[in-house]
């Protein structure tokens, strides 16, 4: 007997629409699932990723801490070296101004004060030291190491001796108004930042304090 290769088509009945129709929610359904899905998986991930990134950020500050220590440290020794060359070399003779004046600042930045002036006096009796402006740095320094250690009257004089020297020396003049605002002569620390803006109009501490002490003499 031989078979037939004829297959009959049959008329969909409404059970198989049926069928169609609860096939559709059924692939929506899934479609939902499959978005929750990958919302939880996403979710997950960036749980994961949290801890990753907040050490990933703690180690860039460590680093960016660590490479200022070490700055700090390389200056720290590169100026030890320096106070120690010039400490060996003035202790065997007599050295020059200039010498003098650097080994009085490194000793004002690490706030030694007496022998800092004790170095900056020097520096004013070396032969080979040049009037105006040379002249000028050694006494401005001279009045900040007196200015450090409260000695007001000591430090106006030292800054008039350097704008002496050189008159149009607008860092003396706002330490000059600073020593005098610490005296509480307002109207002489006035004139003397009002001098320096006319010197240097870009000074932003001879603009602040010009602001407030006017504003101070207006309410007096």
């Amino acid at each position: 007997m031989a078979l037939s290769t004829h297959v009959a088509l049959s008329t969909p009945t409404s059970r198989d629409y049926s069928s169609v129709v609860g096939c559709k929610n059924c692939l929506k359904f899934d479609w939902i699932s499959l978005l929750y899905t990958k919302g939880f998986a996403q979710k997950v991930m960036d749980d994961r990723l949290l801890p990753i990134i907040y050490l990933s950020v703690l180690v860039v500050l460590l680093a960016g801490a660590s490479w200022f220590l070490i700055r700090q440290i390389l200056k720290t020794r590169r100026t030890e070296m320096t106070l120690a060359k010039l400490q060996n070399k003035l202790a065997q003779g007599k050295g020059t101004a200039q010498e003098h004046y650097e080994l009085g600042s490194l000793l004002l930045d690490k706030r030694i004060y007496s022998q800092a002036i004790a170095q900056f006096q020097k520096a004013l009796k070396a032969k080979d030291l040049q009037v105006g402006e040379p002249t000028a740095l050694i006494y401005n320094a001279l009045g900040f190491a007196h200015a450090a250690q409260a000695q007001f009257d000591l430090a106006i004089k030292q800054y008039k001796e350097a704008l002496e020297q050189f008159p149009e020396y607008s860092t003396a003049l706002n330490n000059l108004g600073f020593a005098y605002e610490k005296k509480q002569l307002t109207t002489q620390a006035l004139e003397a930042y009002e001098h320096s803006l006319r010197i240097n109009p870009q000074s932003k501490i001879a603009q602040r304090r010009v602001a407030s002490l006017r504003k101070r003499l207006v309410l007096s």
